[in-house]
Parts: structure tokens; C-alpha cells; sequence
């Protein structure tokens, strides 16, 4: 697979006119080698791929990348120092234009023989990676039933009085005991009036009393992530909770249903907003339908207003819409899918409906 996927960066590569890809962003690089450290650049010409890591990585590189035809390099200085006299014979080289920092950038130019230059790469990695291959989608079902596992044990142990943060810890220590990797992202916990956040960070507020309680959390399981939001309700739901999780659940439907091969992705976005328009909660709103994942929680494409990608079977993503209304709570609804040839699969098994406590 991973032969492939070099080769396939060699193509793009060619097509740009460039002699090499420098890939200095840790996913691709796993992508493309199987290699899993900190701290490593790969350089892929026509005819060689060579991964340069430092000592702690010696026998891990090897491990990982064995099969690859990767050729592994292990210095102990700079990583560019040892870059260097592997640039000598090139003239364009790629580097992830969308990835690599300003001082990061300098030191590759100072790395490079006068002869030399720099190009944009462009996002044509994130873009072989948007489609997953078998094993890569068995990694992700694997991640999102671990994810839903252990809300559900989560759910077990909350008791009225824990803080959000308690309660995200208790999420957090479910998914490490039912094999998650890590978090795929900070667990979301949001009671009440902070559930209108949608980025909202579990602190010391406690859950008790009346009100909604919104949960949004991810597991990474061998490297790939998972996504969820699920709400729930502690004591009496009210009309107006009630018709906004309505209406949320609606959008959210609308927008599953709408996924097929050939849509474009911000034809999903207008789905999910129309229905809230239609329940004037189309300015509550305030982010995107959903997005795509795999090595990293977010990934391409995007559902939202900008991006027109179609989607393509093998895709993985979220479609997440939300309403947010400002000193009363939120609602967010969110399952991972997998688009398949006929249209689409959702993964996440979790039930929808509002859990009352």
C-alpha cells in the first residue's frame, strides 16, 4: 500500500514539473511510510524515497516502514543538515506550501544548494487521502465503536453533581480502557448555557439540576479518529429544548440523506441549512455541516459553503449541524459516514434520540 501510495505522489509530483516532494507534516508522512514518530522529513525523487528521522527512532523506522522501499536515514543533528547533501542533483523541489511555518520554510531554504528551489506542493496528499482504501475504513469502524462504546459506559457512571470536567475525564479514561489511542480531540462536555459554545471547553460548572448537557468526542484507534455528538437532558425537557433537538434531528437527517458519490459537499451544507430555515434557526447555525477524517480529526473535504469537492465513495466524514442559542444551550447532532458506491453508511451506532435523565 504503501509503494502505491509513493507512486502516486511521484505522478503528482511529475504533473507540477518538480524533480522532488519534501513532506515534512507528520500524517502524510505516516501516510505515505507507515512511519508513526515526532520527528522526521521525507524526500521522494523518481527513483528513491528517503525518510530521515533522529536516534530515538532507529529501530521504530525501520519496523514501520519495512516493505515500503523507504530508505531510512538516522542522523543525529538537524534533520536539514543531513537534508542537505541529498538536494545536490535537484532544481524543483515540492515542499507543503499548506502545512510548513514561515521559520520552518526558512531553514529549507538555507538547506538548499543554489541551484535549487522551492514550490508549492499544494494539498496533493490531502487529497489522495480523502478516499479511504479497506484497511483504512476497518480502522475507522473500529475507532467509531470504541467512541460509542464508551459514551455508553460513560453514561453508566454520570451522576448528578460531577463537574464538566469530571464527566469529560470520565469519558476520556472509557476510551483509553476499551483500547482508544487517545482522544481524538479535547472531549466536549457543555451544560446549559455553555452548550450554546460550540467549542466549548468542560470546566468546573456542575451538571445538575435542569438543562441540556452537550457531548462531542472522538477516539484515535490505530491512528485514525472518530467523531460523535450526542445530547442529553437532565429532568423535565421543556417545548422549546424539545422543538430545537426536533429540528436539529431533522437537518441531521436531511443531510445523511443527501450524501452520494458525485454530490458536491457544500450541496450537504445547504441541505442541513435549509432545514433550519425552515424552523428559523438558520443564523443559529455557525459552522459548517461537517467535515472529513481519518489520520487527523479534521481533514478534506469540507461541508461547507465554499467547498464544492463532490464526494466520492470511500470518503469518510461528519455531518454535524447545530443550532446555538445564546444564555439557553445548544443542540449538535453529529455521526461519521462512510459514502459508499450506492450512497452512504452511517457508522456511528449510537441511537439519536435525546437521552433524559
Amino acid at each position: 500500500m504503501h509503494k502505491i501510495r509513493l507512486a502516486g505522489l511521484r505522478q503528482d509530483a511529475a504533473a507540477l514539473e518538480l524533480d522532488a516532494a519534501l513532506v515534512t507534516t507528520a500524517p502524510n508522512i505516516r501516510y505515505l511510510t507507515g512511519f508513526t514518530g515526532s520527528n522526521a522529513m521525507l524526500l521522494v525523487t523518481e527513483r528513491q524515497a528517503t525518510l530521515l528521522t533522529d536516534p530515538r527512532y532507529t529501530l521504530q523506522a525501520k519496523t514501520e516502514t519495512a516493505g515500503s522501499g523507504v530508505k531510512v536515514i538516522i542522523t543525529k543533528g538537524p534533520l536539514e543538515t543531513a537534508l542537505t547533501p541529498r538536494l545536490k542533483k535537484l532544481r524543483r523541489i515540492g515542499f507543503e506550501n499548506d502545512r510548513v511555518q514561515y521559520r520552518a520554510w526558512e531553514h529549507l531554504q538555507r538547506s538548499l544548494p543554489l541551484s535549487a528551489s522551492l514550490h508549492p506542493l499544494g494539498a496533493v496528499i490531502e487529497q489522495r487521502r480523502m478516499v479511504k482504501s479497506a484497511e483504512e475504513i476497518a480502522a475507522i469502524r473500529e475507532s467509531v465503536n470504541i467512541n460509542s462504546q464508551a459514551f455508553a459506559a460513560a453514561l453508566t457512571r454520570f451522576r448528578a453533581g460531577m463537574t464538566e470536567r469530571d464527566f469529560a475525564a470520565e469519558i476520556d479514561y472509557q476510551m483509553r480502557l476499551l483500547g482508544a489511542d487517545k482522544p481524538a480531540f479535547e472531549t466536549i462536555v457543555a451544560f446549559r448555557k455553555n452548550s450554546a459554545l460550540p467549542h466549548a471547553r468542560p470546566g468546573g460548572a456542575r451538571i445538575d439540576g435542569n438543562g441540556l448537557l452537550l457531548i462531542d468526542m472522538g477516539t484515535f484507534r490505530a491512528g485514525y479518529a472518530s467523531d460523535m455528538t450526542r445530547c442529553v437532558h437532565l429532568g423535565k425537557v421543556g417545548a422549546k429544548t424539545r422543538n430545537l433537538y426536533r429540528a436539529v434531528l431533522e437537518a441531521q437527517l436531511a443531510g445523511v440523506d443527501a450524501v452520494a458519490p458525485g454530490v458536491a459537499a457544500n450541496q450537504i451544507d445547504r441541505v442541513t441549512r435549509r432545514v433550519l430555515r425552515q424552523h428559523g434557526l438558520d443564523k443559529a447555525f455557525v459552522h459548517s455541516t461537517g467535515h472529513g477524517l481519518g489520520l487527523e480529526i479534521h481533514e478534506a473535504p469540507r461541508l461547507g459553503r465554499a467547498d464544492a469537492t463532490p464526494l466520492q465513495a470511500g470518503m469518510t466524514i461528519t455531518i454535524e449541524p447545530g443550532a446555538y442559542i445564546e444564555g439557553s444551550g445548544g443542540v449538535r447532532i453529529e455521526d461519521t459516514v462512510l459514502i459508499t458506491p450506492k450512497g452512504v453508511e452511517i457508522l456511528t451506532p449510537t441511537a439519536k434520540e435525546l437521552v433524559v435523565f
